[in-house]
């Protein structure tokens, strides 16, 4: 019982009391993990469900490529296909809520979710700050062991944040240049060089709807042709198409 007593009189004196307030938040944080039954698509930020998405041009243009969400049904780019979803402005700058903070990154513990990150930064300043308390006395020595237990924590954590990268690989943001050398499905009743649709099938099998365009205003591109996405126009925000025939010659 003494060795109990010495424990939680450790655990609540200073600097120790400040990580175990912290801890009793992350252990309750991931007992409901367990319990909700929620899984790691949390850790994400929903991104289980889909990628995030950049705000899309209204009426349907086509801004430069963020993210492609993935949903039940088609994707969607400028705002123009099933479900609403919009490829939008901005490049990438990580996954919102998910896995990158600026100051996690700033401080080497990028690559993880920010709750992992977080959950061992916490638990490794509690476990250095109470064997600094047990073993030392006295505000100064504290002082010195709330410090170390800073240090120890960033550092410890950095390590172990390394191999957990690979455990949450971060998923490549589409650009308007997966787009270009597809074959594109034409959607509306015909392509000119001031109208037109498409949709495209990424990589990763996700669909959008694109504004397309052609110069020369092929009669062969109607609605249920393919064709070929050749470039992008970056001025106008619209890819440029050309007939297309996927079919292997002599069929």
């Amino acid at each position: 019982m003494a060795g109990t007593g010495d424990f939680f009189a450790a655990a609540l004196a200073f600097p120790t009391a400040l990580f175990s307030f912290a801890l009793v938040v992350v252990v309750g944080y991931w007992l409901l993990m367990l319990i909700g039954g929620l899984g790691f698509d949390a850790l994400h930020g929903g991104h289980g469900v889909g990628h995030h998405l950049g705000a899309g041009h209204a009426g349907g243009q086509v801004g430069p490529v963020g993210h492609v969400g993935h949903g039940a049904g088609g994707h969607g780019v400028g705002g123009s296909v099933a479900h609403g979803t919009s490829v939008g402005h901005g490049g990438h700058g990580g996954h919102p809520g998910g896995h990158h903070g600026g100051v996690l990154d700033a401080l080497g513990l990028g690559g993880v979710p920010a709750t992992v990150a977080v959950s061992l930064l916490v638990a490794l300043a509690w476990f250095v700050s109470l064997a600094g308390t047990v073993l030392t006395s006295g505000a100064p020595a504290r002082g010195g062991v709330f410090a170390v237990a800073l240090v120890a924590s960033w550092a410890g954590t950095r390590v172990l944040v390394r191999p957990l990268r690979r455990l949450f690989p971060e998923d490549r943001p589409i650009t308007r240049g997966d787009f270009v050398g597809r074959v594109c499905v034409i959607r509306t009743g015909r392509v000119t060089a001031d109208f037109g649709q498409a949709e495209v099938t990424a990589e990763d099998g996700s669909t959008a709807t694109v504004q397309v365009r052609t110069p020369d205003a092929e009669p062969g591109l109607t609605a249920g042709r393919t064709a070929l996405i050749y470039d992008y126009d970056a001025d106008h925000e619209h890819f440029l198409v050309a007939p297309f025939d996927p079919s292997p010659p002599g069929l």
